[in-house]
Parts: C-alpha cells; sequence; structure tokens
C-alpha cells in the first residue's frame, strides 16, 4: 500500500507523537509499504529549529526508508496561544497544498492532537476523494480547557463543532486507549468505526541496563537516589508538585533523594526559577536533551515520576512514557486518576498517588528509597506486562491490518 500520513511532529523530535509515528511507519516500510510522512521542520518545544534544518518552503528526506516532506510553517514556541494556533494553521495549510502534489496514496492518515492536523487530513482526502484514517491521542478541546489554554468561550465552541466534524469525516478512527474509545462513542460515533492500537514499547531501545555513570555526573546525580520525570514539562504536567516535594524532603533532612526533571516546555523556564529562588538543590532540570539519550537516563534513575494535574479530563490518558519506564525495569510513581491508573495498578509497576499533592509523593518516593526489595519486585512486574502485551511490532501489525481493511474493503464515515 501506499500510506501518506500527516504529523505535526516527527524525529528527530522526542515527544509522543513524533516517537509513535516513527515506531509504525518504520515497521510498515519493513513490511513492504511505501510510507510518506508530510511533517514540518523540527522545532518542538522552543519554536527554533534543530541544527541541520531550515525552514525550507518544502524539503525532502529519507528516514530508515520512510519518504519524509517537512513543509513550511509558521514558528512559535510551545507556550502562549496565538503564536502556537498561527504554527497549527500554517501547517495545515501547507501539508494540504503540499499534499495535492503527492503522487496518489492509498490512504491518509492523520494525528492528533494537534486538532489542525487532523483537519489537514480532513480535507486533503476529501478534496482528492481519499480512504481517511484519523488517529485520536487525546481530545480537543477537553484539553485545552483543563489547563485553560484559551479563554475564549466562543473560540471553544468553535473547536467543539470542528472536532465533531473532524470525527464524521473519518472514515475509521484509532484511538490510544479504551477510555478514549468510550468517550468518542458516547458522542455519537458507531463503535465499528473505532478501534484501539495503544501505545507500546521498542524493545531494541528499551530495555534494563546497567547505569551510565558518566551521564550521573554530567546531571549532577551521581551516588543520589533518582527520581527522574522524562517528557514534556507543560501546563498540562503539574510539576509545581516537585519543587514542593523538594522542599519537604529538604526540611526532613532526605538530601540524598533528588529529582531530575528531563525536557523542555512551556513551565520549565518557570519551575527552573522557582527552584532556585528556594535553593532547591534536590531539584536539576537538564533541558531538552538527544532522544537517543532517553534509555541511558531511565537506566540511571531509581524512580520514574509520571504526574498530570487533576482533571477529569485526563483520567482517560495514558502516557507513552508509563511503558518506557516499565520496559527499563524502573518502578513508577504514578499522579493520574482513572484510566492510567488502573493500567499501574493492573501491571503492578508502581505506586498511585493523588495528583498535585505533593505530601503522598514524598511518602511514595521515602517508601520506595527505603525498600529495594519492593523498588526491585515493580520493576520487574512492570517489564514482563509491558513486554508481553506491548510490543511494538505486535502493535504496529495489528494497525496495519486496520489500514489494509479500510483501503481494501472500503467503507463509510465514522
Amino acid at each position: 500500500m501506499r500510506i501518506l500520513f500527516l504529523s505535526h511532529y516527527f524525529p528527530p523530535e522526542g515527544n509522543a507523537p513524533a516517537s509513535r509515528t516513527f515506531a509504525h511507519c518504520k515497521r510498515w516500510v519493513a513490511a513492504g509499504h511505501d510510507v510518506t510522512v508530510l511533517t514540518c521542520v523540527p522545532n518542538h518545544p522552543k519554536g527554533v529549529v534543530y541544527a541541520g534544518y531550515r525552514n525550507h518552503l518544502r524539503r525532502v528526506e529519507d528516514v530508515e526508508g520512510i519518504r519524509v516532506v517537512r513543509v513550511f510553517t509558521y514558528l512559535a514556541a510551545n507556550a502562549g496561544t496565538w503564536g502556537r494556533i498561527a504554527n497549527y494553521l500554517l501547517y495545515m495549510l501547507s501539508a494540504v497544498f503540499f499534499g495535492f502534489f503527492e503522487r496518489r496514496p492509498d490512504v491518509v492518515i492523520a494525528t492528533s492532537p494537534q486538532f489542525f492536523c487532523g483537519w489537514a487530513g480532513v480535507l486533503l482526502a476529501t478534496f482528492r476523494r481519499l480512504p481517511f484514517l484519523l488517529e485520536i491521542r487525546d481530545l480537543w478541546p477537553e484539553s485545552i480547557s483543563a489547563v485553560e489554554a484559551m479563554q475564549s468561550r466562543s473560540m471553544l465552541r468553535l473547536i467543539e463543532k470542528l472536532e465533531r466534524w473532524m470525527y464524521r469525516a473519518a472514515w475509521h478512527i484509532v484511538t490510544v486507549g479504551e477510555a478514549y474509545r468510550n468517550r468518542l462513542i458516547a458522542s455519537g460515533i458507531d463503535q465499528s468505526r473505532v478501534s484501539v492500537i495503544m501505545n507500546g514499547v521498542d524493545r531494541e531501545r528499551f530495555f534494563p541496563r546497567e547505569k551510565n555513570r558518566a551521564l550521573a555526573e554530567r546531571f549532577g546525580v551521581t551516588d543520589r537516589f533518582v527520581v527522574t520525570y522524562c517528557g514534556t514539562i507543560g501546563l498540562a504536567h503539574g510539576l509545581d508538585v516537585v519543587l514542593r516535594a523538594g522542599a519537604l524532603l529538604r526540611e526532613r533532612g532526605r538530601l540524598q533523594i533528588v529529582f531530575l526533571l528531563v525536557g523542555d516546555g512551556a513551565r520549565l523556564d518557570v519551575l527552573r526559577d522557582g527552584a532556585k529562588q528556594r535553593g532547591l538543590d534536590n531539584v536539576r532540570f537538564t533541558g531538552n536533551i538527544d532522544k537517543n539519550l532517553i534509555p541511558d537516563v531511565l537506566a540511571l534513575s531509581d524512580v520514574c515520576l509520571v504526574h498530570l494535574r487533576e482533571s477529569e479530563t485526563f483520567t482517560v490518558v495514558m502516557p507513552s512514557k508509563i511503558f518506557e519506564a516499565a520496559a527499563m525495569a524502573r518502578p513508577i510513581i504514578l499522579g493520574i486518576r482513572g484510566f492510567a491508573e488502573a493500567f499501574v495498578r493492573k501491571a503492578g509497576c508502581g505506586l498511585c498517588i493523588e495528583p498535585e499533592n505533593e505530601e503522598e509523593l514524598v511518602e511514595a518516593v521515602l517508601r520506595l528509597e527505603d525498600a529495594p526489595d519492593l523498588r526491585a519486585e515493580l520493576g520487574k512486574a512492570g517489564c514482563a506486562y509491558v513486554v508481553n502485551e506491548f510490543d511494538r511490532d505486535r502493535l504496529a501489525a495489528r494497525y496495519l491490518t486496520i489500514i489494509d481493511r479500510i483501503v481494501h474493503q472500503g467503507g463509510t464515515r465514522a
């Protein structure tokens, strides 16, 4: 098959949508399919073009057999509202325009969020009369409202209408969790038109290994008990709780424990300044790092933190960092209610706390530091569970079966 995949993010960007898209596409290429990814120049999260790239009108490259077409967009940091909207809208227009000149594919796939990437897929598939598969990794505008990133009620209502139209335009919808699927069905989408392909783990990259002492020295955490948060440091993640927990640990004299925040995002500078003002030597920040270092970062960690703000919206979320930490046999402290909490309890891979509760976070950290056998038990259980149930090879093959069915059996709009 000839597959055209629209994604706002793609490697060398290391966020969840870039990693998921790349993981699936490279396996579809290996299975003998012709895959083109229509994306933009790598610039997430600062809105600054990565070294070796330029924001060309159009540029084509090969990434492990995937034909990658990078189109022009307005560059904006992952902070603020109007700059990001301009970034999203211009990508949509560029993707639709240049998508017209691509060799006719058998199917168009678009992944959302961001929301306008989904709409780029709607427009391109409609104008070219092609089957359209929509991938939903988060629900807009619910997630925008949850982090108060947009105050205009009229704008939110408009996005809600566009969201419903986008769902109806899709021949099929793939989402990343059963909770998302249930929300879509409740909104009126026929259940036969919604499938679940969860995130998973790339076993070639994420597997248990010894600590990289050179990397620990680089981050200043040698011989410390390391609690690592690894990912986007954004509005949704509620990481102010780490500063409060760091202050509590200092008051209790547990200075051997250090929080390591790995990544970049809209809240990084605010949190870094807050830690400096409080004199919190036990909270460290790495900024954005090469995504190829992530497995070694997880390996030097004693515990991994996965956290989001307290919100009903996030009860359906299943962060991909859970799979990566578990595959590295690292115990997890989870500050998310709902679907992710049920997953961690079933897998037996971590301790669950109330989101944004620094007292519970501290108690969980102290419990795990004082119980190395418990850490080993949770790590072993999580590794066995995700490797057996959520291997990327099997997930990509299941996804491909859905695409094949849409292309060769046809279908109706969702």
